[in-house]
């Protein structure tokens, strides 16, 4: 085995995944799932904002207890559309196809994912099931929720539900190629010696994930379509006026939608992993147990969904067993928690922006999950059940961890994916305004719903005004976080200062080649010789036995 060093003017002579044609049709063609992941980006950025321009109406409209803004049926389409394109158009695809799409190949050695052209039909797929979506929009938009609850949905909305429906369905089978696509390139395409206990974190929490849409996504399809029957054709499924049963579609949806929050969660744990290891300059604290974990969310999260149901008229023995179930469930995660911050017990820490994100993750995603506790308590679930509570819950969870882990991967992977860096000083204040923000608009909700406050209401008493109102501030400051980053990392395409292959110094085969990375990844298949996180202590660079470090600390590639 040879140490070649990377000379990096030599591979910036190379074509790359950026450089390599320009033209619409070389992107919209492509197999490169670096370009793809990129495609994702744009879209994936699109759909937030449009979500978040909804969220904004909404915060709007209860500032007042009047709700004078808008009609009811106006609100209802709001939280609606909110709800479902940020859900499925956003939450869900967000670290897996943007994040692990560009890095799973880079991170385990191999030069691209295993079905490249199912790749790119998976990025199509989901573009037609958001047209489709945002044409329920054009077309008036929905109010049933997004949940779609039965017998409204499929039977009393007078709203576009079967196309709404019919975008979130196809919108499924992207999630499905994707998952195939990731478990069969860590099956078959890992570079010579890596073992799966050398594994990167955050390619074990994309293989749980990814498990979890293969397994969990044709439920969610079959629901859907069984809705769309009964609205179109009469058929009694879930309509009781028809010989159906609401509930059923209660245990269909959550079925799946409850796994789907660690769809959500769990990508972002994987790039909470990196980071931590990364930026406290030590080996991860127990990556056996933080490995296994995922794993064991994943399995898991499909024996919890009846804590959805506490109120649903289900027997007590059902809703005690799934409520023992739902405390067991915050085990695998509480490890995470704990090795992250055995991990960052004397440390060598740097607070880059990167790391920012990673405590704001930390104390949200524990807020969250203490909370998730309460509702998996019988007693306090029926008192706070479709109040604020629940909306607060759930957005420090989703909000809380899936964006500020989105937000940490993307500022540490920035340098990797366009070669340049950004505007530090910037980039830490938009953290803290995002954190600051983010604690102002959803803490009030907290206690607006232990107060009593149902939510989908834009009509309340006076006395819960003045929470409303801090939560719509915080709303306001929160989107001000969330709009620059969109402006500087914009910024630094042009001028921001070149990145170098390793700026951070980081253990990991994706940053063992150039930035951007050249159009097949590595010049030649590394091979692994050493764990996954080989920092030495205080030393602030990877451990690599066999290799030197340039001046400047550039790393080599083993071939």
């Amino acid at each position: 085995m040879t140490t070649i060093p990377i000379d990096e003017p030599r591979i910036e002579q190379h074509s790359n995944y950026l450089t390599n044609g320009y033209s619409v049709k070389s992107w919209l063609l492509t197999t490169d799932h670096k370009r793809i992941a990129l495609l994702y980006l744009i879209t994936i950025t699109l759909f937030f904002f449009l979500g978040g321009a909804f969220a904004v109406l909404i915060r709007l409209d209860l500032m007042t207890p009047a709700g004078d803004l808008m009609r009811d049926e106006t609100y209802n389409k709001m939280f609606t559309m909110h709800g479902i394109i940020m859900v499925f158009f956003f939450l869900i695809p967000a670290v897996p196809a943007v994040l692990g799409n560009f890095l799973i190949p880079l991170m385990i050695g191999a030069r691209d994912l295993a079905f490249p052209r199912i790749n790119l039909l998976s990025w199509y797929v989901f573009v037609i099931g958001g047209l489709f979506t945002l044409a329920s929009v054009a077309s008036g938009g929905v109010d049933t929720g997004w949940t779609f609850y039965t017998p409204y949905s499929s039977t009393y909305a007078n709203t576009h539900v079967v196309l709404a429906a019919l975008g979130v369905f196809i919108t499924g089978f992207s999630s499905i190629l994707t998952g195939l696509n990731f478990i069969v390139t860590v099956h078959t395409m890992r570079a010579p010696g890596m073992t799966w206990f050398r594994l990167p974190l955050f390619v074990w929490a994309n293989y749980a994930t990814s498990l979890i849409m293969i397994l969990g996504t044709p439920v969610l399809a079959v629901t859907i379509v069984l809705v769309a029957i009964e609205r179109i054709f009469g058929v009694g499924i879930f309509d009781p006026k028809l010989g159906g049963d609401p509930l059923l579609f209660q245990h269909l949806f959550w079925f799946y939608s409850h796994p789907a929050v660690y769809i959500m969660i769990l990508p972002s744990m994987g790039v909470i992993s990196e980071l931590v290891t990364c930026f406290s300059r030590k080996r991860i604290f127990g990556y056996g147990f933080v490995a296994v974990s995922s794993l064991l969310i994943a399995v898991y999260g499909f024996l919890v969904w009846g804590h959805h149901m506490f109120v649903s008229g289900q027997s007590v023995y059902a809703g005690m067993i799934f409520s023992f179930l739902s405390f067991f469930v915050a085990i695998p995660s509480a490890i995470k928690v704990f090795n992250w911050t055995a991990t960052l017990y004397k440390g060598s820490i740097s607070y880059q922006t990167p790391m920012l994100y990673v405590f704001g993750f930390i104390g949200l995603f524990a807020i969250g999950g203490l909370t998730g506790l309460f509702l998996a308590t019988l007693a306090v679930d029926v008192h706070v059940h479709d109040t604020y509570f629940i909306v607060a819950h759930f957005h420090y969870i989703m909000v809380g961890g899936v964006v500020m882990g989105y937000l940490g991967g993307i500022h540490f992977w920035w340098p990797k994916i366009t070669g340049r860096m950004y505007p530090e000083g910037w980039a830490k204040l938009a953290a803290l305004i995002i954190f600051v923000g983010f604690n102002l608009t959803f803490f009030p909700q907290f206690l607006l719903g232990y107060l009593g406050m149902p939510r989908r209401y834009h009509v309340y008493p006076e006395e819960f005004q003045i929470l409303n109102v801090m939560s719509s501030a915080g709303a306001s400051i929160l989107g001000v976080g969330y709009l620059l980053p969109l402006v500087y990392l914009f910024w630094s395409l042009r001028w921001g200062p070149a990145a170098g292959p390793n700026p951070w110094a980081a253990a990991g085969l994706e940053w063992q080649t150039s930035s951007p990375p050249p159009t097949e990844n590595f010049e030649k298949i590394p091979i692994v010789t050493q764990e996954a996180y080989a920092y030495s202590e205080g030393s602030g660079f990877p451990v690599s036995p066999e290799a030197d470090y340039k001046e400047g600390g550039s790393p080599v590639v083993h071939s």
